[in-house]
């Protein structure tokens, strides 16, 4: 599986003279790893993750001297929380009706801090140091971000699902890169079918190294699906690309399966189809909404850290 990680140019860095935060984001990985504003926390001891993300946003807090607000994507709980925190340390949550007004000014100011491409720079650096397990968690934290803020099929949230494919498939986790290289595959394949070969072929990269029967049937029956559009469409024109579409007919076929699309997995619309399209990335675990009083992110004035709210 194939997927350049090469440093882009060093313009990608946060300006010094940046607008101060519209809002922070955080990120609690299911191993309890935790991600700020695209920097992976070192957690000491027994330190809980809650607590380290409201000691980092309030920082930001004390130091413009103003509220900040601040969305953590939490995967050990499957919840999204929405804060707002004070510069003397104290927190709550909100609802989403309360958060900052949507809107594309405000996704361009948050990234215009923090941009997307520097956190991927980041992600770089630590897949050449070798230090995949930040690297994945970085891009992760990324995905998950891009994903809640500009949908799916973003192009930016694309890229970052393509990144975090990767690094699984560097890690030896096949089965979630297969997961995350299909999405990329699956959306491709709905909205810009002229580009899809090269997405299916690194989610073909990813099934290959499969050996649960079912999996590798599941899946190789919906990569022959996307093979067969391409090259009805005549876009199957590489060798490389035939090669790896005859590999996944060959596999099914040695192992005596049939390989009619599952139900499960239907047909990639072509973008305006009328048809009302499958979820983009139907494979998610969804989150809960957030609600008012969380206590895990509600801090009082004075309170240290760790002390009850």
């Amino acid at each position: 599986m194939t997927h350049s990680l090469t440093p882009r140019d060093e313009g990608n860095l946060p300006a010094l003279g940046a607008a101060p935060l519209i809002r922070l984001d955080a990120y609690v990985a299911e191993d309890g790893s935790t991600v700020v504003n695209g920097h992976l926390l070192e957690m000491g001891g027994m330190r809980p993750p809650n607590e380290a993300i409201l000691d980092a946003v309030a920082m930001f807090a004390r130091t413009l001297g103003a509220p900040v607000a601040a969305t953590v994507i939490d995967r050990t709980v499957q919840q999204v929380a929405r804060l707002r925190v004070h510069p003397d340390g104290s927190s709550r949550t909100i609802a989403d009706e309360d958060d900052l007004p949507p809107g594309h000014e405000r996704t361009a100011a948050e990234e215009a801090v923090f941009p997307p491409l520097a956190r991927v720079e980041r992600i770089i650096q630590h897949a050449q140091r070798e230090e995949l397990h930040a690297a994945f968690v970085l891009a992760s934290a990324l995905r998950e971000h891009l994903t809640l803020r500009r949908g799916a099929e973003d192009e930016l949230s694309l890229e970052a699902r393509a990144i975090e494919a990767y690094l699984a498939y560097k890690r030896g986790d096949h089965m979630l890169s297969t997961v995350l290289a299909l999405t990329v595959a699956r959306i491709r394949c709905r909205t810009d079918l002229h580009r899809a070969a090269p997405d299916v072929a690194r989610a073909t990269a990813a099934w290959q190294r499969l050996w649960d029967e079912g999996q590798v049937a599941t899946r190789g029956q919906e990569l022959l699906h996307m093979w067969e559009r391409l090259s009805a469409a005549g876009l199957l024109q590489e060798p490389a690309h035939q090669a790896m579409a005859q590999a996944v007919r060959s596999r099914l076929a040695q192992g005596g399966r049939s390989v009619p699309p599952p139900a499960s997995a239907p047909a990639a619309l072509p973008a305006g189809s009328g048809a009302e399209p499958a979820p983009a990335a139907p494979e998610d675990k969804p989150l809960k909404p957030t609600r008012r009083g969380l206590r895990r992110f509600t801090r009082r004035a004075g309170r240290s850290p760790g002390a009850p709210a």
